[in-house]
């Protein structure tokens, strides 16, 4: 028992590796998506209600009419989220995901690349936790069920949620690669 409780007390050093890539893989993959239009599209309540990243949209308080559920190209809505800057915006957030991602990959060759990489993992996932606060549509509708409204998170309140683990992931590699820095620096 004691030699199998040894084995799992050294995957401290595993659970990191895991943990640095997983954010480097779903920030890469979901970096690559904000390209897609249904992805675009769905991030539509999160930026228009937050007051942080309204401002960004043209009309962000028209986003109800004009919303296309994941799989769904209705054309007229379409053509109102070109206007709205819906593309524009989802563009450029993927290009900043895929650099955070590289920043967190590129930590052993550049260790202050990583600790700013996940500073800003970090920042972002306290600023896609106050979705939780400003998007309505993060709770389930008080629609026929008795059960809505706080407590109750729905599909986009359960993903917003995540970002809690990626919160304290973006600690784990921040502090990993200030490791590394430290000692190439021979301070540590």
């Amino acid at each position: 028992m004691d030699k199998m409780l040894l084995a799992i007390a050294r995957l401290d050093q595993a659970g990191k590796k895991i943990v640095r890539w997983g954010i480097v893989i779903v920030f890469i993959w979901i970096g690559a998506l904000k390209f897609m239009t249904y992805e675009a599209d769905g991030i539509v309540p999160f930026v228009a209600n937050s007051p942080f990243m309204s401002f960004f949209y043209s009309t962000p308080g028209d986003y109800r009419n004009h919303m296309n559920k994941e799989g769904e190209l209705i054309e007229a809505n379409h053509t109102w989220h070109e206007n709205n800057n819906t593309y524009g915006f989802s563009y450029g957030l993927g290009i900043f995901l895929i650099s955070l991602g590289v920043l967190l990959a590129i930590y052993r060759v550049s260790p202050l690349a990583g600790i700013i990489g996940s500073a800003l993992v970090f920042i972002m996932s306290l600023g896609t936790l106050s979705f939780l606060i400003t998007t309505p549509e993060t709770w389930v509708p008080h629609l026929t069920d008795h059960h809505w409204g706080f407590p109750y998170l729905s599909g986009r309140g359960r993903m917003v949620l995540k970002d809690a683990v990626i919160m304290g992931g973006a600690l784990i590699t921040m502090s990993e690669s200030a490791g590394i820095y430290l000692k190439r620096k021979g301070l540590r």
